[in-house]
């Protein structure tokens, strides 16, 4: 059996677990096998970017044939830190394995990551143990059937159970997100009693602004709901009714760019206002970027022409959203409870901390998200190493690496790897938002979590193709089972876990505009949602998956167990993706798993 002689993620070799707040102490040690002839290990830790510092651990004592060697450091700046062993004997060096470990080299390896945040880094406790409900609003519920559309542009579907319209317009230049199914406001609020009874603490809304498309990410005015959703008393009154039963709204801030059909841009010239697109007298003028080298004439968001980008330096465009009386101040007025922020690699970091200020100042529990689809505290974009998560940006990001683990473990991967890809995030993250990250299954940005499971992959089939595709019986029921353990793992790994709308009822449907079909109130699936409404009321019950730290016991196969400990409570739990029952040890009593079931046992710690 192969000797430990530095495991990241055990606290007898590294002391504190994972990221540490500036200033915090950092002890590590080291297990060396006498016969190496080590009398003198050294660490060598760096600042990303710089030149790494050589400090030499001191041996302590001997103990059956390993010399135990210590240090400790007390990084004194935030930032993204890199380290490694040398054991300057027979130029072994020791790197970074799975799940912490070292393994020895005589070459070069990756370095182990410690994350350094803000001392005073908080995030809003009173979401922790709670569950988000996301909600694409125009396919959520109609509370009365619309007469007509604001604007003649607008097709209406009366007909909620049709597939959105997916096929080119006259002019073949793609689909143009101009079907409406009646979606409002009003109509979530009618169904917020069945939303408490989920267990939903935070509804996430796609974005509510005004914007020609109906999903509005091109945003035509932010100081206005848009009129198929209803009016800002509605939205007022949205947040009223739910904050009387213990749930926050959280909306979608869109500031990268806006729409060209907006009161900003106005290229359409649906507006009265003097948009940028008017000439350079407009006010708006600046927050874009006019050029003859764009191929539209003006920098576009991805090369969309109806996503004119805008220039997050401009001072006015900042002054608009974070300043006094600006987009963030009206809405939060309003009853919001934060923002979940559209594309933030795209937004300069310094105008994230200035969003997060504008936020903040409304209370310290207002909540602000990111949508980061990587590892949030080394992400690189734009030529630069992104600071989102040290405590001056985001609260916390959308939470994709544990998607993207949790479905490769449930569809057939090892459990090990799930293990790794998990405790890395842990690892890597600052306590204060690895227990406020957005942990999801589906999105409307992604395929819906049953067929990602259960179908064929789409990738590289058009929208005929996806459009023509359902699960099959057999197919449907293994996606259902396997759906199943994939949300029961967001609800007890650390984390808050999140539904995409109609997945609790087995929702089917690949890329956009599939993954974003209106809400089947006649659906006769009943057997997923007792199963959330359960895993909900666990996480409320026990404090450990609030904030408890998280330990893998057993990672071999298709079992995945591991434990939550808190102060007050802890939590043991075992994931059987295997057609066999299971037998295995949760604290301490014998349990057996049933094939593809899951198995949680809690106790007062």
């Amino acid at each position: 059996m192969p000797v430990t002689i530095f495991n990241s993620q055990d606290t007898f070799y590294k002391t504190p677990f994972g990221a540490v707040r500036a200033g915090e102490t950092v002890a590590f040690t080291l297990t060396v096998p006498v016969e190496f002839g080590c009398t003198t290990p050294y660490l060598l830790f760096n600042r990303d970017g710089e030149q790494p510092s050589l400090f030499p651990l001191q041996k302590q004592y001997f103990r059956n044939g390993m010399d135990v060697f210590s240090t400790t450091i007390q990084p004194q700046e935030p930032g993204l830190y890199f380290y490694y062993f040398d054991l300057y004997t027979g130029y072994r060096k020791l790197y970074a394995g799975q799940l912490g470990e070292a393994y020895v080299t005589t070459g070069d390896g990756e370095a182990w990551q410690l994350t350094v945040y803000e001392k005073d880094f908080q995030t809003p406790s009173h979401l922790r143990g709670g569950v988000i409900y996301q909600i694409f609003p125009d396919r959520f519920f109609e509370s009365s059937p619309h007469a007509t559309m604001p604007y003649a542009d607008r097709i209406y579907r009366p007909d909620k159970r049709s597939e959105p319209y997916f096929w080119p317009n006259e002019q073949h230049e793609g689909y143009l997100n101009m079907d409406y199914y009646g979606g409002d406001l009003p109509g979530i609020r009618k169904k917020l009693t069945y939303l408490a009874s989920l267990g939903v603490t935070c509804i996430y809304l796609n974005p509510i602004f005004e914007a020609h498309a109906n999903h509005r990410y091109n945003t035509a005015d932010y100081r206005k709901v848009d009129p198929v959703l209803g009016t800002n008393e509605d939205f007022a009154e949205l947040c009223r009714a739910a904050k009387a039963r213990g749930i926050d709204v959280v909306l979608d801030g869109v500031f990268s760019h806006t729409g060209s059909d907006s009161v900003y841009f106005n290229r359409e010239g649906r507006y009265a206002s003097f948009g940028a697109w008017q000439g350079p007298g407009s006010p708006y003028r600046r927050w874009y970027d006019f050029s003859p080298n764009y191929p539209h004439g003006y920098r576009c968001w991805w090369g969309f022409e109806t996503l004119p980008e805008v220039n997050e330096e401009d001072r006015s465009y900042r002054e608009f959203i974070c300043g006094e009386g600006g987009v963030i101040d009206y809405w939060l007025g309003l009853g919001a409870s934060g923002f979940r922020l559209d594309v933030a690699d795209e937004l300069p970091d310094d105008f994230i901390e200035e969003i997060r200020r504008a936020v903040k100042r409304h209370g310290s529990e207002k909540y602000l998200l990111g949508e980061v689809w990587e590892d949030a505290t080394n992400k690189w974009s734009y030529g630069r190493r992104r600071t989102y998560l040290l405590g001056k940006g985001l609260d916390a990001v959308m939470n994709y690496p544990f998607k993207d683990a949790t479905l490769a473990f449930v569809k057939g991967g090892d459990a090990r790897t799930a293990a790794h890809d998990i405790m890395r995030i842990c690892e890597h993250y600052p306590a204060p938002a690895l227990h406020v990250l957005m942990n999801f299954m589906s999105t409307h940005d992604t395929v819906r979590a049953i067929t990602a499971i259960a179908g064929e992959s789409c990738e590289g089939r058009d929208r005929y193709w996806q459009s023509a595709r359902r699960l099959t019986p057999e197919q449907y029921e293994n996606g259902r089972r396997l759906m199943t353990l994939a949300y029961a793992m967001i609800f007890t790994l650390p984390g808050i876990p999140s539904i995409y709308y109609g997945d609790e009822i087995g929702m089917q449907g690949y890329k956009d505009p599939f993954n974003r079909a209106f809400f089947d109130w006649e659906s006769r699936e009943m057997r997923i949602r007792p199963v959330l409404q359960n895993l909900a009321a666990l996480r409320k019950s026990c404090p450990a998956f609030a904030d408890g730290t998280l330990a893998v016991t057993q990672a071999q196969g298709g079992v995945l167990c591991y434990e939550r400990r808190a102060e007050a409570a802890v939590a043991a739990v075992c994931i059987n993706r295997t057609e066999q029952q299971v037998r295995t040890v949760l604290l301490g009593r014998t349990v057996e798993v049933q094939p593809c079931s899951f198995a949680v046992v809690t106790d007062p710690e």
